[in-house]
């Protein structure tokens, strides 16, 4: 028989709270709900590749290795820019920037999950979607966190190809190879990030200034903010429709991509005419519906087939 103390329980009754406590902060540091745009848009190039639905064993291994690498990005992300969460409302009680999890400790929690990311896709699917995969992360970290977010207002312009490379590799775990409606795929997130992300720095834009990072509405006004965000929705919307011209995706999908980027363009357009938070947070939010919805409809069109 085991004989505990009433102090040896109250001990252990406390640290249960920190473990759980440290385990959601790690879990933090990967940002679950970046994740889950990234495996959806990972999702579509899969069915798109595989004309319905793909290999169940190749998507589920597919977006384990996503998530664990886009996971890791974002830790490393989280390292990187702790000096910048410090100063800015919106992120100065995360992880990293909160004192809870160690500069080093969130580095190698990143490169870890890479590593583990890379090895999955290396044994399990193919070496094109593990660099693919690879790319993403490194153009992330080194090329927008690191270099173009703190020296260009054109940082989420050219940064934003990190977040569209996921179809890329979703279409090269399938296929082995790349072709043109996996580019189309990429394009589409490509034009996509800059009017999304432009809608939350005039939210934040305070934050951003008071941060020294160069968002577009930081250095600019209000005004040619919103004027670049319905010029890039206007491309978005139509790229989004020139695919449809090509025998890749059918009537579901033109149908979606019209509806969609009809609204999507009607909000950008009452955005310049009331600029204002509330405006700007609306299309922000409608944003994110309308990507998650247009790769769906994508993969629904891929299995019907109409």
């Amino acid at each position: 028989m085991i004989n505990s103390s009433p102090a040896f329980d109250a001990n252990q009754n406390s640290d249960n709270p920190k473990r759980f406590d440290l385990v959601r902060d790690f879990i933090t540091l990967t940002k679950p709900t970046i994740i889950l745009m990234l495996l959806i848009t990972a999702a579509g190039g899969m069915f798109l590749a595989a004309e319905g639905v793909p290999p169940i064993g190749i998507m589920i291994l597919v977006l384990i290795a996503g998530s664990l690498a886009a996971g890791g990005a974002n830790a490393i992300n989280h390292q990187m820019d702790r000096d910048i969460d410090e100063i800015m409302g919106r992120t100065r009680n995360r992880p990293v920037a909160g004192h809870r999890i160690s500069p080093s400790k969130a580095l190698i929690f990143g490169i870890l999950l890479n590593v583990l990311s890379f090895g999955i896709f290396l044994i399990w699917v193919n070496l094109l979607a593990g660099l693919l995969t690879m790319t993403a992360t490194l153009f992330y970290v080194f090329v927008y966190t690191k270099w173009l977010k703190r020296t260009t207002p054109q940082n989420i312009v050219i940064g934003g190809a990190a977040g569209a490379i996921p179809p890329l590799a979703g279409w090269a775990a399938v296929t082995g190879g790349l072709d043109l409606p996996a580019v189309y795929l990429f394009a589409i997130i490509f034009f996509w990030t800059p009017p999304h992300f432009w809608a939350l720095a005039l939210l934040i834009k305070r934050d951003y200034a008071e941060a020294g990072v160069p968002m577009l509405p930081v250095i600019t006004t209000v005004g040619h903010t919103i004027q670049q965000i319905f010029y890039y929705t206007l491309v978005l919307v139509g790229l989004s429709v020139v695919f449809a011209l090509t025998k890749a995706v059918g009537l579901i999908y033109l149908a979606s991509a019209l509806v969609l980027g009809g609204i999507y363009i009607w909000m950008a357009w009452r955005l310049s005419r009331n600029q204002t938070n509330s405006e700007a947070k609306k299309i922000y939010l409608y944003s994110l519906l309308y990507l998650a919805l247009l790769f769906a409809a994508i993969m629904v069109d891929s299995t019907v087939h109409w």
